[in-house]
């Protein structure tokens, strides 16, 4: 794991066979799609350039609670419908991204800290400082609280990782309704891992639908305004 990381700190990522599609574009492109077309393939090595890119999202103390299975067997995406309450979109995608949260990822704090030390981020004493501190914290979290801010992180790295793919063409749709013990039992997932987003990604055979947005002005409000 620490190689790993220690990798991750020093690559240079990009994204490559696209067209530089503007940042605003791909959000407004955007669209959570339920048809796919299934004769469409994502090369491993695509769907890790996307992950890496993803996975550079912010997250509580730099824990990267996150974790990925991807399901790009054909039987192995059959098996995952009837758990996902047979929505079609699991079998018909390219692939399926199950978004995961480490519900003991503070076990990984020397390894990430030491990554930053070795890249001159921070000097080995902070390094050693964070580790004790960060990890007496997280693992003294009540359950709940735990479950709460990890599923949180993952929800940050979930949302980059639909904007990378639609920057590299791809189509996603975020899906919270499906049996996670289901999904742990079929995948062999232990209770370490919280399952959190079930995430198809593939090419679109139909455009996702249209969706309207609330007025900005009914949803910011400024230095204390009343809230409705």
């Amino acid at each position: 794991m620490a190689q790993l990381i220690d990798s991750q700190v020093k690559v240079q990522t990009s994204i490559t066979g696209h067209n530089n599609i503007p940042f605003f574009q791909v959000v407004g492109e955007r669209r959570s799609v339920r048809k796919y077309d299934n004769s469409v393939r994502i090369a491993d090595e695509e769907l890790l350039e996307m992950l890496t890119i993803a996975a550079k999202a912010p997250s509580s103390a730099n824990m990267q609670p996150w974790r990925f299975m991807v399901i790009t067997d054909e039987e192995l995406k059959a098996k995952l419908v009837p758990i996902a309450f047979n929505q079609s979109q699991v079998a018909e995608a390219s692939a399926v991204i199950i978004v995961m949260a480490d519900l003991e990822m503070y076990t990984l704090a020397e390894d990430i800290y030491g990554a930053s030390v070795k890249a001159g981020y921070m000097s080995e004493e902070v390094k050693t400082n964070m580790v004790a501190n960060y990890t007496k914290m997280y693992s003294s979290l009540p359950a709940d609280r735990l479950r709460e801010l990890v599923a949180f992180d993952t929800g940050l790295v979930a949302m980059q990782l639909m904007l990378t793919a639609r920057a590299k063409g791809y189509d996603t749709v975020p899906m919270g309704g499906y049996n996670r013990d289901g999904v742990k039992e079929l995948l062999g997932i232990s209770d370490r891992y919280l399952p959190t987003l079930m995430l198809p990604i593939g090419k679109a055979a139909s455009p996702g639908h249209q969706s309207t947005r609330l007025p900005i002005e009914n949803i910011v409000y400024f230095n204390g305004g009343k809230m409705d």
